[in-house]
């Protein structure tokens, strides 16, 4: 018989009902680190890190849907926490604060161990994972035939961490419509949080939000001055927060009924607007038209077209409206844009290259601020260019299958959640060629949803 082999130790009801949500413990977490932070100084950041890892294992213990709540709330806020930190510790330019939501995800492999005993997968859902893991691998390799040791780190950690996450999540089994709605309510605690703050930056940049991007290389989050900005909010780039806003928005949208949960995402509706990220604007509108396909969803993506269509107008009548409809405008230019043209020759310069990128050049961690260096943009140019055109298209081959198999899913089931994962998977098709999400938090949004995938069953490993 076939079943999930992955589980946190038995507990009774009774315990269970005593045991604190793991979501409250990430959040004081951030809470006691931003007060007590700056007085510890650079231990801080170390023990933030540990923290993370804590919060991890014990979220882990008690729920993959727990995990997930606590891991989300650990991305979102993690980068405001190290920047309020860096304003009177100095700024760090390891980013160490960064680690502790990736410890907090690869935690759970260490459940994996049991796994490896087991004879077989019975779930293809795991062969993606495992082709993108050892394409990085791969990429590793070249990186540290080069000598840089820690591009090479970096790069492995913040791209293996997401995928030891996904297995383990598709490897314990879970239900995954409690996982989707765990996220779900998570994103309607958070999403106005981010919202209101992003606003408010926009508007008056705080003194920690300024001191980083004085020292960050970061060349996309505008000027540290007012209605200059791209906002961010308490993430760490508009890429970051627009992807994860767009996110939580289709998922409130679509899980969520009654007007009080629109209400909440409209501050982060235009937050949004005022990233300025245009890929996450086209997600959203790929997200809307996919859902109105189906019957479950058709009345709400309808709605929502009319709702997105309310807030562009409210917002062009704001004072940063001016920003937002030249912006807006930009869509329509084709190749005359700007970023257009900027994409186009990388692929140019990476194909004048004297080997044509066809063994690859493994991680980097350039400056991109600094002289003669080229922006990467996109999966395709990214995985070209860390590892070669042949191991890179087999990576993008990977990516490509993981979003498909969420579309699919959605065809074959076509209930409310299977058609959101799948929408969630058609907005990642169109990020492939706009933008990457083989590492970090990108990665990490991107594999959550990929794996739950919602099918007559859900086990996936098979008993020897």
């Amino acid at each position: 018989m076939s079943r999930a082999v992955i589980a946190p130790e038995a507990q009774s009801d009774g315990q269970l009902s005593l045991v604190i949500p793991g979501w409250l413990l990430a959040a004081a977490l951030l809470l006691v680190t931003v007060i007590v932070g700056p007085t510890l100084g650079a231990l801080s950041r170390v023990l933030f890190v540990a923290g993370c890892g804590a919060v991890g294992y014990y979220s882990w213990r008690q729920s993959a849907a727990a995990h997930l709540q606590s891991t989300l709330i650990l991305f979102c806020f993690s980068a405001f926490v190290r920047r309020y930190v860096d304003l009177t510790v100095g700024f760090d330019y390891n980013s160490l604060m960064l680690l502790g939501p990736l410890v907090a995800i690869t935690v759970p492999g260490i459940s994996l161990l049991d796994a490896f005993g087991r004879k077989t997968f019975a779930n293809t859902q795991i062969a993606p994972i495992i082709t993108v893991g050892l394409c990085v691998v791969y990429g590793a390799a070249l990186t540290l035939f080069q000598g840089d040791f820690n591009d090479a780190a970096s790069g492995t950690v913040k791209s293996i961490a997401p995928l030891i996450y996904a297995a383990s999540v598709l490897l314990r089994g879970e239900d995954p419509k409690k996982m989707l709605e765990a996220a779900t309510s998570t994103f309607l605690v958070v999403l106005p949080l981010m919202g209101l703050y992003g606003i408010y930056q926009y508007i008056d940049p705080p003194d920690w939000d300024r001191n980083w991007m004085k020292y960050a290389t970061i060349l996309s989050a505008g000027q540290p001055l007012p209605y200059l900005i791209r906002t961010y909010s308490v993430m760490n780039g508009p890429a970051s927060f627009a992807t994860f806003t767009t996110i939580g928005i289709i998922l409130v949208l679509f899980l969520r009924v009654g007007f009080l949960p629109l209400l909440l995402t409209a501050p982060a509706a235009i937050a949004l607007m005022l990233s300025q990220y245009r890929t996450a604007w086209l997600v959203m509108a790929a997200a809307i038209g996919f859902c109105i396909l189906f019957s479950p969803t058709r009345s709400r993506a309808t709605f929502a077209i009319f709702g997105v269509a309310a807030m562009i107008f409210i917002a062009l009548l704001t004072p940063f409206g001016e920003t937002i409809s030249d912006r807006f405008a930009t869509l329509g230019q084709g190749a005359d844009d700007g970023s257009a043209r900027e994409r186009l020759e990388q692929f140019i310069w990476l194909w004048n290259k004297p080997d044509s990128g066809l063994i690859g050049s493994g991680f980097s961690t350039i400056d991109v601020g600094s002289a003669g260096t080229v922006a990467v943009d996109g999966m395709i140019i990214s995985c070209w260019l860390t590892m070669g055109i042949v191991i890179g298209l087999v990576c993008l081959t990977a990516c490509a299958w993981a979003a498909g198999k969420m579309i699919f899913s959605a065809l074959a089931q076509r209930d409310r959640h299977s058609v959101v994962v799948g929408a969630l998977g058609c907005g990642a098709l169109v990020q492939i060629p706009l933008a990457g999400f083989l590492s970090g938090e990108l990665a990490f949004l991107f594999w959550a949803f990929a794996v739950l995938l919602i099918t007559p069953s859900n086990t996936v490993l098979e008993r020897a």
